[in-house]
C-alpha cells in the first residue's frame, strides 16, 4: 500500500481532542519495508498549544486526590492490558521485535510499570519530620516526556505513570519511528477518565518539537531516554531555564563470566541478553568477560547458541530474532561489523553474508567478535543491533576493570555458583544495575546509569520521587 492511499494519522492531542498536523511521516514494517501508516507531524504552533494545555491543567490535577489518581491509574493498566495483542503486532511491525517478545516486554511491561508505581502511590502524601520542618514532596509541574522507538509504550509508561500519580501534568513527544502506540495509549487514557489537559500529544521531530520542548519557559521538567549525544543536547537546552532533567542514555553493559559459573546456564543467557530486541536495548550485555582458561568452551557453546537462533518474520512464532527498525539502522550496525572484521576482533559467528536472511526487511545476522580488545571500537561504542564482543582475563580484578573501561554505565551482569562472591563484584561495577545469575528484571527497581548513561532514576519509588520536588515547611 502506498502511503498516498492511507489517511494520515492526527499530529498532535491537545486538552482532549486530536488534531491533524501540516505534514506527515510514513511509518514503515521492519519486516518488508512496507507502509504501515501515515503519521502527521505537530508543529511548533501546536506544541506551545500542548503545553498551555498541561499548563492549566495542572492546577486541578496537582490537588486532585490518591484516590482519583489510584483508580484512574488502575483502569488504565486494565485497558491497556486488554488490548496486548493488538499494541504486540504493532510493535513487532514498527520496531521489529518478535511477537513472543512484544507479547511479554512490548505489551506487558507497560502494564507491570502501572501496577507497580499503585505499589508506592502512597508515598506521594508521605510527610518527614526533621527538627522543626515538616517535609513532603510537592509535584514539580509540567513535564516533558521524550521517547525512543525501541520500546515505545513501556517508555512512554516509565515516564507517564509516576508523573500522573505525584500531580504532574505531561506533554509526550513519541518516537517518529515507532508512534503508532501512543493512538491506543490515548484512547485507554480517555477511557480511564483522565481529565482534558493532564496528558498531551505532540508528534514530530526530535530537532524541532522537541527540542522546543525543552526550551519552553512552561515546562518545568524534561525525562528524556535515547541516545547519550541526544541527551547532553536536550541537557544544555533545558538549562537555558534552568529545567529539572532527568536522562536515560545508552549503554554497553558487560556480563562477567566467573571462573565457577555455571555455563549451562550463563551462556544461554548470554545469547538472550544481547540479542534482547535483536540488540536494540540500552541495557543489553553486549560484552560478555570471561576467564582466559574458559574462552573455548565458552567460545563452542555461544556460537552453538547463536548458530541456532531463527531469524525471521517478528510474527512468525518461530522467529527469535527479528529485523532492526529502519535500513538507517541496520546499515550503522553493518558498518559496526565491518569494523570487526578488519581487524577489531576475530569473527566466531555471524557477519554481514546475507545467506538464508529474509530478502526484504532489515535484517542484520546475530554476530559475535572474540579476541577484541576492550579499547576497541566494537567494544566503546553503543552498536545498538544483535553484536556481541568477547573479552578474556586472567582475574577477577582484571574482568571489572574491563567492565568499568566504559565510558557508559547502565547494566551489567555477573554469573558465579558463589552469590556472595558474585555480590561482592556486582557492588564494585560502576553501573546502575547488575543482574546476578540472570536474573529477572524488576520493574520495581531503580533503573537508570552512571557516567553518560545518565542521571535521574525510572521505575518503582525511586522514580517516583523523580517527580516531586521537596519542600520544608518550619514550625
Amino acid at each position: 500500500m502506498h502511503d498516498n492511499d492511507m489517511d494520515p494519522r492526527p499530529a498532535a492531542y491537545i486538552d482532549g481532542s486530536w488534531h491533524a498536523g501540516e505534514d506527515t511521516v510514513t511509518v514503515t514494517d521492519s519486516a518488508d519495508g512496507g507502509d504501515v501508516a501515515r503519521v502527521g507531524l505537530a508543529s511548533i504552533e501546536q506544541a506551545d498549544a500542548a503545553v498551555h494545555a498541561a499548563h492549566r491543567a495542572f492546577h486541578d490535577w496537582s490537588s486532585s486526590s490518591l484516590d482519583e489518581r489510584r483508580a484512574i491509574i488502575e483502569r488504565l493498566a486494565n485497558g491497556l492490558e486488554s488490548r496486548s495483542a493488538s499494541i504486540a503486532s504493532t510493535t513487532a511491525a514498527e520496531v521489529g521485535s518478535v511477537i513472543s517478545f512484544a507479547e511479554r516486554v512490548q505489551a506487558g511491561l507497560p502494564v507491570r510499570v502501572l501496577r507497580s508505581t499503585l505499589d508506592v502511590i502512597d508515598e506521594v502524601d508521605h510527610e518527614e519530620t526533621l527538627g522543626t520542618s515538616r517535609v513532603r514532596g510537592l509535584p514539580v509541574g509540567v513535564v516533558a516526556a521524550i521517547t525512543p522507538w525501541n520500546y515505545p509504550l513501556y517508555q512512554a509508561m516509565g515516564k507517564i505513570a509516576p508523573a500522573l500519580a505525584a500531580g504532574c501534568t505531561v506533554v509526550l513527544k513519541p518516537p517518529q519511528l515507532a508512534p503508532l502506540t501512543t493512538y491506543d495509549l490515548v484512547e485507554e487514557l480517555e477511557k480511564a477518565g483522565l481529565p482534558p489537559g493532564v496528558v498531551n500529544v505532540v508528534q514530530g521531530r526530535g530537532t524541532t518539537v522537541g527540542e522546543h520542548l525543552c526550551d519552553h519557559p512552561l515546562i518545568d521538567m524534561v525525562s528524556f531516554t535515547g541516545s547519550t549525544g541526544a541527551g547532553a543536547t536536550i541537557a544544555a537546552t533545558a538549562a537555558r531555564t534552568v529545567k529539572k532533567v532527568a536522562l536515560e542514555l545508552g549503554g554497553k553493559s558487560a556480563n562477567i563470566v566467573l571462573d565457577d559459573a555455571d555455563l549451562d546456564l550463563a551462556i544461554p543467557n548470554a545469547a538472550r541478553y544481547f540479542l534482547m530486541n535483536n540488540g536494540q536495548t540500552c541495557a543489553a550485555l553486549t560484552r560478555l568477560i570471561v576467564p582466559r582458561s574458559m574462552r573455548g568452551e565458552v567460545e563452542d557453546r555461544l556460537a552453538a547458541e547463536v548458530a541456532a537462533q531463527v531469524v525471521g518474520d517478528p510474527r512468525d512464532p518461530g522467529s527469535t530474532v527479528g529485523p532492526l527498525v529502519s535500513a538507517q539502522q541496520r546499515r550503522s550496525v553493518e558498518k559496526f561489523i565491518s569494523l570487526g572484521i578488519e581487524g577489531e576482533g576475530r569473527l566466531l559467528v555471524g557477519g554481514l553474508h546475507r545467506g538464508d536472511l529474509p530478502d526484504e526487511g532489515h535484517y542484520v545476522r546475530p554476530t559475535v567478535f572474540t579476541d577484541v580488545d576492550p579499547a576497541a571500537t566494537i567494544a566503546q561504542e553503543e552498536i545498538f543491533g544483535p553484536v556481541l564482543v568477547i573479552h578474556t582475563v586472567e582475574s577477577e580484578d582484571e574482568a571489572i576493570a574491563v567492565a568499568n573501561n566504559s565510558r557508559y554505565g547502565l547494566s551489567g551482569g555477573v554469573w558465579s555458583r558463589d552469590r556472595d562472591r558474585a555480590t561482592a563484584v556486582a557492588r564494585r561495577l560502576r553501573t546502575g544495575q547488575v543482574s546476578i545469575n540472570g536474573a529477572s528484571f524488576n520493574a520495581a527497581a531503580p533503573f537508570g546509569g552512571f557516567k553518560q548513561s545518565g542521571y535521574g532514576r525510572e521505575l518503582g519509588r525511586h522514580g517516583l520521587h523523580e517527580y516531586l520536588a521537596p519542600q520544608a515547611v518550619q514550625f
